[in-house]
């Protein structure tokens, strides 16, 4: 039986990472092609200069990629801060109005981002937050915040606050207690809302636009861009600069918590 599990996980596993593949084969088959009609299979020519234009300084794709690192590293650590002793008091302790709380904490994955959008760009624009990258930031918080709250609120539900109680009676400061008994033991759940956090700030388009004012040009603009000019070759090369800084936030997230779950259960056999 050990064995036939097995063998469904690799299968499951390797489904997946061929579906997640085959998405990217048409758009890496654009990015090396100079023009791709039907019926041809496969273009009749490919070149690199939709990558040399990509890579080039004269096309802002690096410069968008930097902004958008910056905008989305930013916001994560934002959230994290506020998202940290947030989803501590929602996952530990119970007071009157928690729901009252959990249901605002819900509200900005409720409402269309059309509606936030539209709602915020006043105030931002009274307070001259627009057309700015302090303003973008802000504004990605609207909709990443809740899901490091609600990670967090989950990671503290089953976290047991007497370690620290313990770690204190034995001496130990409040910051070493924070640093060696609490971290370690919500890491994982760390770096969970970590990875959501940073990748939909690293996706928002629609709130980029409207606070943005185009001045501030992330990656997902200028992907837009391109591919409403029918650029399909700069479309693809674009595209496949832009998943990738994803797909390596997603597999280092993977890995450390794997990793650390392994080495607690080995622990736990022990």
């Amino acid at each position: 039986m050990k064995g036939w599990g097995r063998w469904f996980r690799n299968a499951a596993r390797g489904l997946l990472i061929l579906w997640s593949v085959a998405a990217l084969v048409p758009l890496g088959i654009w990015s090396f092609a100079r023009g791709w009609r039907f019926p041809d299979v496969v273009p009749r020519t490919l070149t690199l200069d939709a990558w040399r234009f990509a890579l080039s300084d004269s096309s802002g794709v690096l410069g968008s990629l930097w902004i958008s690192i910056v905008i989305s590293a930013m916001v994560t650590a934002l959230a994290l801060i506020i998202g940290l002793p947030a989803g501590r008091v929602l996952g530990l302790y119970r007071f009157r109005g928690k729901t009252m709380v959990e249901a605002a904490v819900l509200a900005p994955l409720i409402l269309p981002g059309n509606v936030i959008a539209l709602g915020l760009h006043g105030v931002f624009l009274r307070l001259g937050l627009t057309n700015s990258v302090a303003g973008v930031v802000l504004v990605h918080l609207v909709p990443t915040l809740p899901y490091m709250i609600l990670v967090m609120a989950g990671v503290f539900a089953r976290y047991d606050p007497a370690h620290e109680q313990q770690a204190r009676s034995l001496g130990a400061t409040a910051l070493q207690t924070l640093w060696h008994v609490t971290l370690p033991a919500i890491l994982p759940g760390i770096l969970v809302g970590s990875l959501f956090t940073f990748l939909i700030s690293w996706s928002q388009f629609v709130l980029t636009l409207m606070i943005g004012g185009g001045r501030v040009t992330t990656l997902p603009l200028l992907l837009y861009g391109f591919a409403t000019a029918g650029r399909n070759d700069l479309t693809g090369a674009i595209a496949i600069i832009y998943i990738l800084p994803g797909i390596l936030a997603v597999l280092a997230t993977v890995r450390h918590v794997s990793g650390r779950s392994a080495a607690i259960a080995h622990a736990g056999r022990a």
